[in-house]
């Protein structure tokens, strides 16, 4: 369990997102009715409920321009081939790193290794991390990565000095 009572409440927001567009991709119905059926018996405040309709449909929007940074990372394996909640989560990993600039990158990445953890297989939270971690460098490396809030800025610059160079693909399983 996360640490603190807003780490919980994010985690269990996130896991809802997973949940609304694991249903989307396999029914295929509009958006707004997978959540209305998804959120019927939930309880959530507002804060909650807006940060989790807005990642959503951020990540149905940008969805084409999000996977084409996975393909990269994964470009010796069939795409297709990747299970379809590992790729959810990287959706949204992917969409908060690119379009939250008030989530610290290493939040985004350990709570979509947290969520893998329950929602997928044994390897996926590797696999997951291996992937978001290449992401976020090469978005650092190519200035994309645009983070604001107290904390963040000064983060990013301490690790880009201090990190040792990662790998930039994943090798197949």
């Amino acid at each position: 369990m996360p640490k603190d009572k807003s780490t919980y409440k994010r985690r269990l927001a996130r896991e809802k997102v997973l949940q609304v567009l694991y249903a989307y991709e396999l029914s295929q119905e509009p958006i707004a009715l997978v959540m209305e059926n998804v959120f019927k018996d939930l309880k959530m405040n507002n804060d909650d409920f807006g940060f989790v309709k807005k990642l959503v449909y951020e990540v149905i929007r940008h969805r084409d321009d999000i996977e084409k940074y996975i393909r990269e990372k994964v470009a010796h394996w069939e795409f297709e081939r990747i299970a379809v909640i590992d790729r959810l989560l990287l959706n949204i990993g992917i969409c908060e790193l690119l379009y939250f600039p008030d989530i610290p990158p290493k939040v985004t990445i350990n709570e979509a290794i947290e969520v893998a953890k329950t929602y997928s297989t044994e390897k996926s939270g590797m696999f997951i991390n291996g992937v978001l971690d290449a992401i976020l460098d090469d978005l650092k490396s190519k200035k994309f990565l645009k983070k604001m809030g107290r904390g963040l800025i000064e983060e990013s610059m301490v690790e880009e000095t201090q990190a040792p160079p990662r790998k930039k693909s994943i090798k197949g399983k």
